[in-house]
């Protein structure tokens, strides 16, 4: 019925399948740990476990939402880790948004108005 639609096909992939669990202190952000698992719902040994962190920072154009992934194997690594994730996170987000900005200001046009012409760079000359 979704394919007559034109309705994408999602379908799970049960060879990828991750438990989720989400651990915070409700001050500086939360952890993600997503643990492989097979189609029953079993622990699957043969694939890592999965850390993430999340925290918001409050800049001022507004509440800045940061996501991002923790190389560890355990809870108490990614614990650890999780600070200078978040820099590598912020320090990454502000170098996108100075490249979105130099982006923005390359394409902004300035129309000709030397010689008294009409502003915008007509080609009629006013005398």
């Amino acid at each position: 019925m979704a394919q007559e639609m034109g309705l994408p096909d999602a379908q799970l992939d049960r060879n990828a399948l991750y438990r989720e669990e989400v651990f915070t202190d409700r001050k500086a952000g939360s952890l993600r740990r997503l643990l492989p698992v097979t189609a029953d719902g079993a622990h699957d040994t043969s694939r890592a476990t999965i850390f993430s962190g999340q925290t918001q920072l409050l800049t001022p154009g507004g509440v800045l939402p940061l996501a991002f992934d923790i190389d560890a194997q355990t809870l108490d690594e990614a614990i650890t880790k999780f600070p200078a994730a978040m820099h590598a996170a912020l320090e990454q987000a502000i170098e996108e948004a100075r490249e979105y900005r130099r982006e923005a200001a390359s394409r902004i046009v300035v129309p000709d108005v030397a010689g008294g012409g009409i502003p915008g760079g007509g080609k009629i000359k006013l005398r």
